[in-house]
């Protein structure tokens, strides 16, 4: 099964729709899909790496315009939508803590997160819910969002080969490892 998914992703990031797919991805993870978007990028970028930097600034555009709906979500829905989509990750308890962090460290917070594995969903709904300056949260969004799709991008477009050799020989080694680092940044939001 594992195989099947990574074929099909490949096949995705090489046929003509890749970059709506990839558009697609990087706003619904920013906002509300539990799914990365390295998870599209990476194996775009091994299929086209002359299209690296295209596809970093698209998944980075993509991101932000996901972000801003995230925090609309956070702002406008939270008791609906917005609370309900961080019952579903079982971290009802830290939205609330998270307008204290951003009383006293703001971008700082969405720097960080942005670059991490915490779901950065949780981060664009909280930053809503938490009335956090728009134009600071894009501007710390875009910076994080661009760093992380960049620095993948850019290791991906000069070392593609070896590392897609990686890939094929270890996937459920780098399947695994991703679920995990998935799961750890769920855990440290929720325990930490």
């Amino acid at each position: 099964m594992l195989r099947r998914t990574y074929n099909w992703t490949l096949r995705r990031a090489s046929d003509r729709h890749a970059f709506l797919w990839l558009a697609l991805l990087s706003f619904s993870e920013a906002s509300f899909f539990p799914i990365p978007t390295e998870a599209m990028l990476v194996p775009m970028v091994i299929a086209r790496r002359d299209q690296a930097w295209r596809m970093a600034g698209l998944a980075t555009l993509a991101s932000i315009i996901g972000a801003l709906f995230g925090y609309a979500i956070g702002y406008y829905l939270y008791d609906s939508i917005g609370g309900w989509l961080i019952n579903i990750y079982g971290l009802e308890g830290k939205a609330r803590s998270f307008q204290d962090w951003y009383a006293r460290y703001g971008a700082i917070v969405i720097l960080v997160k942005g670059l991490t594995p915490i779901p950065f969903k949780l981060v664009t709904i909280a930053s809503g819910f938490a009335r956090y300056s728009i134009p600071s949260f894009l501007a710390a969004a875009t910076i994080s969002r661009g760093l992380r799709f960049f620095i993948v991008a850019g290791l991906l477009r000069r070392y593609g080969p070896p590392i897609a050799q990686f890939i094929e020989k270890r996937l459920t080694l780098v399947a695994s490892t991703c679920l995990l680092l998935v799961l750890g940044g769920f855990a440290m939001v929720k325990f930490l």
